[in-house]
């Protein structure tokens, strides 16, 4: 009896039961992951006077590679950066999360060692200045499956700023 109660209890309030369904939001998910897909990758020139011994383009370079972004950002930036642009907080390069260079607090080891970088690399003619810039700007044109950011083809970072981290990354320290 208790079972006959509850199914007609059960499909009674089923007959009365509200439709939502056209409430309900059904997005194109299509349009959704089209918006996040990365551009195909890209070829930068460096452009010219990138590389410098600047102390100014190397603090910035410095800055950029050892902060995630500028509202949890380690001390102030130095002159040409800022902790916000166009009213929110700068995402930085914070590529001391994979990477190890001379000074670095808190290294990672997933990427390459940057310590003496160009007496490494550059000096010993293995790599130059346009390899560091690209590699920066998008890794993904010799490794298509780095973990990399892509910085210059996302616009995360201006070409300027990817200068300054590539005369960072070369600078003796």
């Amino acid at each position: 009896m208790k079972k006959t109660v509850m199914i007609s209890l059960l499909v009674g309030a089923s007959l009365f039961a509200t439709d939502y369904s056209k409430v309900i939001e059904h997005p194109d998910a299509s349009k959704m992951i089209e918006k996040d897909l990365l551009a195909p990758p890209q070829t930068f020139t460096m452009p010219a006077g990138c590389i410098t011994n600047d102390a100014d383009a190397i603090a910035r370079g410095e800055y950029i590679f050892h902060n995630l972004n500028g509202k949890k950002a380690k001390k102030n930036p130095p002159k040409g950066l800022s902790r916000k642009e166009n009213g929110k907080f700068k995402q930085y390069g914070n590529c001391v999360a994979c990477h190890n260079i001379e000074g670095a607090k808190g290294a990672g080891n997933i990427g390459p060692d940057l310590t003496d970088y160009k007496e490494n690399f550059v000096d010993s003619g293995a790599r130059d200045h346009q390899f560091v810039y690209q590699k920066i700007a998008d890794a993904r044109i010799d490794n298509p499956n780095t973990h990399m950011t892509i910085n210059l083809t996302t616009k995360l970072f201006t070409p300027r700023e990817v200068c300054d981290i590539a005369s960072y990354i070369v600078a003796p320290k």
